[in-house]
């Protein structure tokens, strides 16, 4: 057993004290392979913590069935952690932000149309702790108090820069203490009034999220908790990436400066992120400044670990100034794992959308084209179907409120894309017997942060013909995690304009490797290895290249599945060696 305290403006690690030097490493954002690669290279580096957050929606993807495998083996990887000498902090939800769909939070909860989210609604509060119920216990006995190397963990996340419902956090912490959670509690705010202000709780640790002016931080943290001990929770040392964006990047340089600025005020600190690693599948979130903007695949986030595992130059500068606070001798730093360039690969089968709807999905039936979550879809796509009745001459084809990207067809012809940040209305003549208009929209990712939080999916009002609603519709959902449904056929043609689904073999002689899959040429779509969904790609950039790690790939034939939405200038992917990300 250990004991982890405060003691003053110190903590104290079995009766002697201690500096918590921590790094963020996202379990599911990794495959579980390499768990012990990720957390070896964090503890040669210099630090002697994990940090993680818990997602809430990749535990309960849908209400009452509950995720605790694979990418999702949370015990096993704080139990890794453990065994490798490292002390975790977790952040266990409900809401963790991250640049995560909905922000941790599980989409099902918006099929409780009077919910409040993050606050002391009792319909929200009755899912929390249906859901602490579960992952709680679980937690119990890898805390530090039971021989554990949980040391400490957080009251929701970053509250204050959201709301300031004090009996809300409160519920959190008693629910939390009332199931066993018995070390260290804390909060983490940015460094500002407010946010300290609605975010923090009494008798609970603040700590502080910033990327520099280290001291201007810790001094406004100080107002606020004069006596404790200086902890900076999230030290953004990179930055996420939109879709149509540039890549951010962060000069080691800067990240040093900032580094030293808090070791020479003796602060505690979580490097934000360490490693960041992948949005697998749907799992990308969406922030909402000005405008709607989702985040691409990649979360290599500029940090000291790329998406791959690579060291770098911000590696080095971080594992050198470490060094020279630390009395122990460092360790060797784990080689970066192997690469391959597997070349090109032919995609020589078709399966095209409209052509499988009834293999992938039963039609229902709605008056109004509802959002995805009241027909229990969560992810992936969504078509509806309706009759226009003509003639009619130059109509205004209006899609009310659409989340977030529709492609529009009428009697099987494309007629144009409507997407979120910038809505477009289409002019259409109808014949005289009528025509078939189909819409399939993209759920590109759930808002995971601030006041626009609540994010439905799909077409979330209507659609209109210049202001006549058109009602009686055919709805598809199309979660697509499972493609078996698909038939394909061979290839005898260029890829079609339409959205259509693309496969080939990828052929692996020796021991595979980690690769790159390059999308040149492609324009948006999602890729699968094997039947494990890689995510997105999108010519728009910046990410260029899709991660695979080697554990996903096999000796002899790799199946290669690509859902390509507007279609491509030929048939063929390549594999590298190394990522493309920005220019």
């Amino acid at each position: 057993m250990g004991k982890f305290e405060l003691q003053g403006n110190r903590f104290i690690w079995n009766g002697q004290p201690i500096r918590i030097l921590a790094g963020a490493i996202h379990y599911f954002r990794i495959v579980p392979e390499y768990w012990q690669d990720r957390l070896l290279k964090l503890k040669a580096c210099g630090f002697n913590t994990v940090e993680t957050y818990v997602p809430w929606n990749m535990h309960e993807p849908t209400e009452g069935r509950f995720e605790f495998g694979g990418m999702a083996d949370l015990v096993r990887f704080v139990e890794t952690a453990g065994e490798l000498g490292l002390h975790v902090i977790v952040r266990p939800s409900p809401y963790i932000c991250a640049e995560w769909e909905f922000g941790g939070l599980p989409a099902w909860l918006l099929n409780y149309p009077d919910i409040r989210l993050r606050c002391n609604d009792s319909v929200y509060l009755e899912k929390v702790d249906a859901y602490y119920d579960v992952l709680l216990p679980k937690l119990v006995p890898l805390l530090c108090t039971n021989g554990g190397p949980i040391i400490a963990m957080q009251i929701e996340n970053e509250y204050g820069s959201y709301g300031n419902d004090k009996a809300y956090l409160t519920h959190l912490k008693e629910g939390m203490i009332r199931r066993g959670i018995d070390v260290l509690l804390f909060t983490s705010d940015g460094p500002e009034d407010d946010m300290l202000q609605g975010g923090t709780l009494p008798d609970v640790l603040a700590t502080v999220n910033f990327g520099s002016r280290a001291n201007e931080a810790f001094a406004k943290l100080q107002e606020y908790q004069p006596d404790g001990p200086l902890m900076c929770m999230e030290f953004w040392n990179g930055w996420f990436d939109h879709w149509m964006k540039p890549h951010h990047t962060r000069d080691a340089e800067s990240v040093a400066e900032t580094l030293r600025e808090m070791m020479d005020a003796g602060a505690s600190l979580n490097f934000y992120m360490f490693h960041g690693g992948t949005n697998f599948g749907f799992w990308n979130g969406a922030n909402y400044g000005d405008r709607y903007e989702p985040t691409i695949t990649s979360y290599d986030y500029d940090s000291p670990l790329s998406e791959c595992g690579d060291t770098n130059e911000k590696y080095d500068k971080v594992r050198a100034i470490l060094s020279e606070y630390s009395n122990e001798p460092p360790i060797p730093v784990p080689p970066s794992l192997p690469k391959r360039a597997y070349g090109t690969v032919e995609l020589t089968e078709q399966a095209p959308l409209f052509g499988n709807l009834e293999r992938l999905s039963r039609p229902v039936q709605r008056v109004t084209p509802e959002p995805m979550e009241r027909l229990g879809q969560y992810e992936g796509f969504i078509v509806y179907r309706t009759r226009i009745s003509g003639p009619r001459t130059q109509g205004k084809l209006t899609i009310q409120d659409v989340r977030d990207r529709a492609i529009v067809y009428v009697d099987g012809s494309f007629v144009g894309v409507s997407e979120r940040w910038d809505p477009q209305t289409f002019m259409l003549d109808i014949p005289e017997e009528g025509a078939v208009l189909e819409i399939l929209v993209e759920n590109m990712g759930r808002i995971n942060y601030g006041p626009q939080l609540k994010d439905h999916k799909g077409i979330t009002e209507g659609v209109r013909m210049n202001n006549q609603f058109q009602y009686d519709w055919t709805i598809h959902t199309l979660p697509l995690n499972d493609l078996s449904g698909l038939t394909f056929a061979d290839a005898n043609q260029q890829p079609l304009a339409m959205p259509t689904f693309y496969r080939g073999t990828l052929e692996i002689t020796g021991e595979c490797a980690d690769t790159f899959l390059k999308t040149e040429g492609w324009t948006k779509g999602n890729v699968w290895i094997n039947g494990f969904h890689l995510g997105r790609y999108w010519e728009r950039g910046p990410q260029q290249t899709l991660y695979v790690p080697a554990p996903l790939l096999k000796q002899g034939d790799n199946e290669v599945v690509l859902f390509e939405l507007h279609g491509a200038k030929r048939p063929i992917i390549e594999f590298l060696d190394r990522p493309i990300l920005g220019d």
